[in-house]
């Protein structure tokens, strides 16, 4: 178990609109964190086909339902915006506030650009900054985080423009397609934030359908890529995620959750190509592919388990029960048949299927 989750429990919040949340709770957090799960962001994250205005769309509801659950009548307050670009623009927050009648008073912009050499990060860049600093902000933001390098970088820039020109931080709300990275680094900022803001009062984390890992290395399949793929080792993925999954087995296969998520809604080719480019290089590799050790892979955990191993693993354990012995009975039957899985049919299906989707953005 990783250190970021040791002496962490999932508990179950409550429904709001059609969206469940959790709250991932520890003695040691200084900070909120969530897991939100919607019919839009599953549909989003395990089908890589949902692209353009979709995959913006897809994620409005639990947007919507998150803000709901922190500011009840909608009128608590302001908050302001920045937008981490390009990623960020997928995050339908502005959108989300008007329907819950929140204000947005301001609108601040930043460009961080990572540098990518042969599939591996080399650098990172802020090009553009658009900030109007005043006191006593809330910060809404959205964005993928992965290894967390382009947060903390945007973060540190914000937090010295505010220090320097007067204004102060109360709040930052965050929602992300993200990994557990994310935590270890927004503790480590609230405790500088709060240093030059006293009366900072930390981050509210909203994670779509679970709090993954990353890739440390290429992966069973030899071509996922370090710091940049999402996995469920060790992570927390919500029982309904996990559930949609089982009954959309396919996607459990797929490279990572999200693939480029700004590529996804703005250079769509660009995004379909890095599909295909993973799809193929299975095809190409399907023979060397060991499918039950690429099923245990997905699953994060070696299967078939018992019940109450399972429970401990997918740090589902702290929830209602119900619901979650079918669940697991769902996964380890695919433990089980797993050695008669077909890497081969399964990458030759999903390319077809990608492709009749793909032809109406060539």
């Amino acid at each position: 178990m990783s250190s970021t989750l040791r002496n962490a429990s999932l508990q179950y919040v409550g429904l709001q609109d059609d969206t469940n949340i959790y709250e991932l709770q520890s003695p040691q957090f200084q900070n909120k964190y969530f897991i939100i799960s919607g019919a839009g962001t599953r549909r989003l994250m395990a089908f890589p086909e949902v692209v353009g205005f979709d995959s913006y769309s897809a994620m409005l509801p639990e947007t919507v339902a998150a803000l709901r659950y922190l500011f009840p009548s909608g009128s608590e307050g302001d908050v302001d915006i920045l937008t981490i670009l390009r990623g960020g623009l997928n995050y339908p927050i502005e959108e989300a506030c008007h329907r819950v009648g929140i204000r947005v008073r301001d609108m601040h912009f930043l460009s961080c650009e990572r540098t990518i050499e042969e599939h591996v990060i080399t650098g990172l860049d802020i090009k553009y900054e658009k900030l109007r600093v005043t006191r006593n902000r809330t910060l809404v933001i959205g964005d993928i985080i992965a290894t967390g390098d382009t947060l903390r970088m945007c973060l540190d820039q914000v937090v010295d423009r505010f220090r320097r020109k007067g204004g102060s931080i109360r709040k930052i709300i965050f929602f992300t397609i993200g990994g557990t990275r994310a935590i270890s680094l927004m503790e480590r900022m609230a405790e500088r934030i709060s240093a030059y803001f006293p009366e900072f009062e930390g981050f509210e984390c909203f994670f779509y359908e679970g709090i993954f890992t990353v890739y440390t290395d290429k992966g069973v399949s030899g071509i996922n890529v370090p710091n940049i793929d999402f996995g469920w080792n060790d992570g927390v993925v919500s029982p309904e995620f996990r559930n949609y999954i089982m009954d959309n087995q396919d996607a459990l296969f797929e490279k990572c959750i999200i693939y480029d998520g700004g590529a996804r809604r703005y250079e769509i080719p660009v995004h379909f190509e890095e599909v295909f480019e993973y799809w193929e290089g299975i095809l190409e590799r399907a023979d060397q592919i060991d499918p039950v050790a690429l099923t245990n892979e997905k699953l994060g955990y070696e299967g078939p388990l018992d019940f109450a191993i399972w429970l401990l693993v997918t740090h589902l354990g702290t929830l209602p029960q119900e619901g979650l012995r079918e669940l697991w009975e769902k996964e380890q039957a695919l433990c089980k048949r797993a050695a008669s899985i077909s890497i081969k049919e399964l990458a030759e299906r999903r390319i077809s299927q990608i492709h009749i989707i793909s032809n109406h953005y060539e």
